[in-house]
Order: C-alpha cells, then structure tokens, then sequence
C-alpha cells in the first residue's frame, strides 16, 4: 500500500467532507463518460472505413492550418510541407502496420482511424521529453489533433465518405 501510484489524499480539515463529495461527483461523470466513450468506440469498430478514407482522414486530421485544408481540396499535393506529408506518412503507416491496428476492432474500421492518430502521437512522434508529450496530449497539438479526429470520425459515423469531402 505505501507505494500505490493511483490514489489521492484529502486532509482531514473542515473542508475534507466538501472535497470528498466532489470526489464522489467526479468519479461517477468519469465513470459514465467511460461508459459513453466505449459504447461509441464498440459502434465505431462496426464501421468500415477503406484505406483510402483513412489516409484522408488523417490528411484533415493533422492539417496545421486552413491553407493546408485548402490543397487537400484543390489536389495540389505538392504544395504540402514535407513536414506536414511526413507527419501523415508516418501515421498511415502506423494505421497500417502496428500490431495493434490489426486487431479485429481496429482494422479497417472507424475506430482503428481514430486509434492510429492518438497512437500516432503515443507511439511513434518524437518529444523533446516526457513532459513535452505529455503537455502535447493532454493540452497540446496532440490533443488539437485528436480532437478534430473524433470530430471527423463522429461525422464519418453519422454521414459516411460525405463526411471526408473537403468541399
């Protein structure tokens, strides 16, 4: 017990009961959240999504601005930044060829899109340090970027290919 990691201490003042209520609130919202995210993610894992759909919605995803969003529409590729097409080869390819991405959930359905940019940024981009990553994700371009993945994804869910469609 002395070297437990995933605990919290709450001083026995006047304000310990105040605190312990809203401890209790926010375990149970995290524990309904938790439900929600896994019904959806069991739902996304039902939806098939071809590699090519992939490869562009991780093109949108991780488009730093609205001027890169603006050559995915027009086709003009070679405009992109080589370390914008970089970014995106190497989340494909982690999309591709992770062993976690071939599970049956993840493999060539909505989920797996979604995994592999979150894994992209766990996984695969380099961080000055561990503080810098974990900044990134939980506050950051990471965070910017799984953001707009669910956002996509969500989209995709409800309104198929259309939901890819730049324009």
């Amino acid at each position: 017990m002395r070297n437990h990691t995933t605990a919290i201490k709450i001083r026995h003042t006047a304000s310990a009961n105040d605190r312990l209520k809203q401890a209790h609130t926010l375990m149970g919202i995290s524990h309904k959240m938790g439900e929600e995210l896994e019904e959806l993610f069991n739902h996304w894992s039902a939806i098939r999504i071809t590699d090519k759909q992939v490869k562009k919605l991780i093109q949108v995803a991780m488009a730093p601005n609205k001027e890169v969003i603006q050559n995915l529409e027009l086709g003009l590729l070679d405009k992109l930044s080589t370390t914008y097409t970089n970014i995106v080869d190497n989340a494909f390819a982690y999309a591709m060829g992770n062993q976690t991405q071939q599970m049956e959930t993840t493999a060539g359905t909505l989920f797996g899109a979604y995994n592999a940019i979150t894994g992209y940024y766990q996984n695969v981009r380099n961080f000055k340090d561990g503080d810098a990553k974990f900044k990134s994700i939980m506050d950051g371009t990471a965070r910017q970027r799984a953001q707009v993945a669910f956002d996509l994804c969500g989209n995709f869910a409800k309104n198929g290919t259309d939901a890819l469609n730049l324009n």
